[in-house]
C-alpha cells in the first residue's frame, strides 16, 4: 500500500533485454481487472467480456444454431459461444495454434486463402447464423498502414458474411478508430436491416478499438 493508504497496483522488476514497452504491457496486465477475472472464471484471455458485453446488449448469441468464430485464437470468444449456446455448432479458423475447445472445430489456416470458406462452411453443415471476428493484423507501428490492413481483414469478412450467412444472421467485427469504412458500412446497411458501432466497457479506454454489429441480414437476393 501507498503511504496514502491505495493500493498503486503491480510493480514490475525491470528485466535485462526486456524494452520499455514491453515492462508497460507487462504492468498493464498484471493490473487489469479483466485479465485477473478471466483467470479466476476460466476465460482464455479478456477478450471474452467484451463477447459477452455485446451479447448483452445486442442479444447475438440467443438462438444461435451455427456460429463461424474468425481469429479465433486464443479461444476466448468460442468459449463465450459454446457457454451461451452450448447447443450451436461452431467453427474458428486462425494462423495461429489453438488448444482444442470441447464442442469447436478449428482450422489452423489462413482465413484469406481460397479453400477456407468451403472448409468452414464443409464443417459447420450448413450456413451460419452469426460470423464474428475479432482479427486484426499484426502491427507494424505506422497507424495508418496498420488501419489499412486490419480493414483488409474486415472487407474479407465481410464478404465471407455476405456470401454464407443465413436470413436474418449477424455479424460482428472489430474495426478501429473512425469506425467502418465508407464502402464497408454501405455494403453492410445495404444487407443487413440495422448496422451499429459499439466499445464494450471490456475495451481498454486507450485502445482504439471499436466493433461493428449488423444484424437482420437480408438475404443475398434481397441484399444485392
Amino acid at each position: 500500500m501507498s503511504r496514502s493508504g491505495r493500493d498503486p497496483g503491480t510493480r514490475v522488476k525491470t528485466a535485462r533485454g526486456r524494452s520499455a514497452s514491453s515492462n508497460r504491457w507487462l504492468a498493464r496486465q498484471l493490473n487489469d481487472p479483466y485479465v485477473k477475472q478471466a483467470k479466476a472464471e476460466g476465460w482464455r484471455s479478456r477478450a471474452a467480456f467484451k463477447l459477452i458485453e455485446l451479447d448483452t446488449r445486442f442479444g447475438l448469441l440467443r438462438g444461435a444454431r451455427r456460429v463461424v468464430d474468425l481469429g479465433i485464437a486464443p479461444g476466448g470468444w468460442a468459449q463465450v459461444v459454446r457457454k451461451q449456446s452450448p447447443q450451436a455448432e461452431v467453427v474458428g479458423i486462425d494462423l495461429l495454434p489453438v488448444e482444442p475447445i470441447e464442442g469447436v472445430t478449428i482450422f489452423q489456416m489462413d482465413f484469406m486463402a481460397d479453400e477456407a470458406p468451403p472448409a468452414l462452411l464443409g464443417a459447420l453443415g450448413g450456413a451460419p447464423d452469426l460470423v464474428i471476428s475479432d482479427m486484426a493484423a499484426n502491427t507494424v507501428g505506422h497507424k495508418a498502414t496498420d488501419h489499412l490492413r486490419t480493414m483488409g481483414l474486415v472487407e474479407t469478412a465481410v464478404d465471407f458474411a455476405v456470401q454464407t450467412l443465413a436470413p436474418g444472421g449477424a455479424f460482428v467485427a472489430k474495426v478501429f478508430a473512425g469506425g467502418t469504412d465508407g464502402e464497408l458500412l454501405s455494403i453492410l446497411k445495404r444487407n443487413f436491416k440495422t448496422v451499429k458501432h459499439a466499445k464494450p466497457p471490456a475495451s481498454r479506454k486507450d485502445s482504439s478499438e471499436w466493433y461493428v454489429i449488423a444484424q437482420g441480414f437480408k438475404g443475398r437476393e434481397e441484399g444485392n
